[in-house]
């Protein structure tokens, strides 16, 4: 070998010799970067189960994502509360309509939403509940449609404390200030003298009964404390001056009166209609925490039925102090009782800074998923301190599309892409305000105008009602193609995919959701269907 000395060659030998041969360098290898990529494997983090409800696909690994709290709680979640946040018209109420229909599909399941927005002089659920037959309970203080239902506090389903406690949280409400001693025991000397009144006489006692007690204090009353009538009854007037308001003021027609009869408390699907409240007035917050112990007393059962109580506009019960104290109390108790509330709220700087910031870290922390769709920079940093969302996770919510979300179920960060179908579509399509032209609707009013002319019942009436609902679906606009794209910088353009559109084999078959397994999980999952063709314009991206 040229360059190299004799006592190089033997030192060489020598140590072969006594060692063994050692090979000290390799020739490198030369290969493309596409025949390179087989030696680093595609992973993916492991999924939340196959067990539960398909919400829609994961983004990165291209997975389909399957949620259920009922399924995962326990060993995965410690607690079954979801909550949904982000800026309107990202996706919030679709996902939460399809979850709650796809939710339904299981025979132990029981969905009670609190509709607090309107569209059309309903609650947005009201298509919802239409499709499956059901009449929402509709809470209207001015009662102009006439359908308005009551519910009464002092209902005798609901425990002596539990009312209690309700008529105080009202007061708190409010006058947006703890109850003070003497105010609390005026209030408490006249629930019980109307309490003993409703035993006596056999009937259910009502809030007038309590302002009336208010006002015309007991004999009795003052004994105990060994003050006047005066002192009790001068105690007391604030507290009858605002429960006044919800008897004979501009929130009559709700709570003043027995509960109205015929709640069916067993149907799948129950909607409150709270539209019709101002959603910025002080009834909204008093609305919510008279539902939530009225059903927390009535509806909640221990009989292994797995129940989700869904409240949009949620920030009303967290931004609270006094209401955010009784739903504290109803999540606890219904973790025994198989209950998942879902709160779906568009901002946590309005809760985390207020007066119930104390009681709103509460609920929070008990909500182990959370839902985050796209927020604003500003609001994205505070909702990833708040929540303990990882830094990767905080930088891509301002970037977030519409229907694109961070889930956080218990530490496991994913971003999800929600998948919608065709037979959902028209159910879950909120924004028609905002995308229907004054000629549409002004030919929906007048057909709507034109059944409402009809005699009830008759076969005409029936004909210009399914006339007036075919104008109201071909008004609807059509659905954007989605985007996948998480960021700015990662919209690469992706190859077309094959998808397979689905049709039932009979016209009574409503298992879509066998359509969203196929579209995730390939075509073997279309079994119950018709073969399928492939159609350009359904294809998704």
């Amino acid at each position: 070998m040229a360059g190299r000395s004799i006592m190089d060659s033997l030192t060489e030998g020598f140590a072969s010799l006594v060692f063994g041969k050692v090979e000290t360098s390799r020739p490198p290898v030369r290969t493309s970067s596409s025949q390179a990529q087989a030696v680093y494997l595609p992973t993916a983090a492991p999924g939340l189960g196959d067990s539960g409800v398909i919400i829609g696909r994961e983004v990165y690994s291209g997975k389909g994502y399957v949620y259920d709290p009922f399924q995962l709680y326990g060993q995965q979640l410690p607690a079954p509360h979801w909550l949904v946040l982000g800026e309107s018209g990202n996706g919030k109420s679709a996902l939460e309509k399809t979850y709650v229909l796809r939710q339904l599909r299981f025979k132990d399941r029981q969905v009670v939403v609190l509709d607090a927005q309107g569209e059309d002089g309903v609650g947005e659920w009201h298509l919802i509940a239409e499709s499956l037959g059901v009449t929402p309970v509709r809470l209207d203080p001015h009662g102009v449609r006439g359908d308005s239902i009551r519910l009464n506090p002092l209902d005798p389903a609901i425990a002596t404390t539990g009312q209690l406690a309700l008529l105080r949280t009202i007061v708190e409400v409010a006058q947006g200030r703890p109850l003070d001693e003497r105010a609390g025991y005026a209030l408490k000397a006249a629930h019980l003298r109307v309490g003993e009144a409703g035993l006596k006489y056999g009937r259910q006692p009502i809030l007038s009964d309590v302002v009336e007690a208010l006002r015309t204090p007991l004999t009795s009353a003052a004994e105990d404390m060994n003050v006047t009538i005066e002192d009790v009854q001068a105690w007391g007037l604030d507290v009858a001056l605002v429960l006044d308001r919800l008897v004979d003021g501009d929130l009559a027609g709700m709570f003043d009166g027995p509960t109205t009869q015929g709640i069916d408390l067993d149907s799948p699907l129950i909607v409150f209609d709270l539209s019709a409240i101002d959603r910025n007035s002080i009834g909204m917050p008093i609305l919510m925490a008279i539902v939530g112990v009225w059903l927390e007393h009535t509806w909640l059962r221990p009989d292994r039925v797995k129940r989700i109580l869904l409240v949009e506009e949620a920030w009303h019960i967290i931004n609270s102090p006094f209401v955010a104290q009784l739903f504290q109390r109803l999540l606890k108790f219904g973790r025994r009782l198989g209950l998942s509330f879902v709160a779906v709220v568009h901002h946590l700087s309005d809760v985390v800074d207020g007066a119930a910031a104390r009681e709103a870290a509460a609920i929070l922390k008990m909500a182990s998923t959370r839902t985050v769709y796209m927020q604003k920079a500003d609001e994205a940093r505070t909702t990833g301190k708040v929540l303990g969302l990882p830094r990767w996770a905080v930088e891509i919510i301002p970037s977030l599309t519409p229907g694109i979300a961070v889930w956080d179920v218990n530490g496991d960060v994913q971003v999800v892409k929600h998948i919608i179908t065709e037979h959902e579509r028209p159910l879950v399509f909120t924004d028609r305000a905002m995308t229907e032209s004054s000629a549409d609707m002004a030919a929906l009013l007048a057909a709507n105008a034109t059944a409402a002319a009809l005699p009830p019942g008759s076969a005409e009436e029936t004909a210009a009602l399914e006339a007036a609902e075919a104008e109201r679906i071909a008004a609807l606009p059509a659905p954007a193609a989605p985007v996948r794209a998480i960021a700015s910088g990662n919209q690469q353009p992706l190859e077309r995919e094959r998808r397979w559109a689905v049709e039932p084999i009979d016209a009574d078959g409503d298992d879509e959701l066998t359509a969203i397994a196929g579209t995730l999980f390939g075509k073997k999952a279309e079994l119950p269907y018709q073969q399928a063709v492939e159609t350009p314009e359904n294809l998704d991206w």
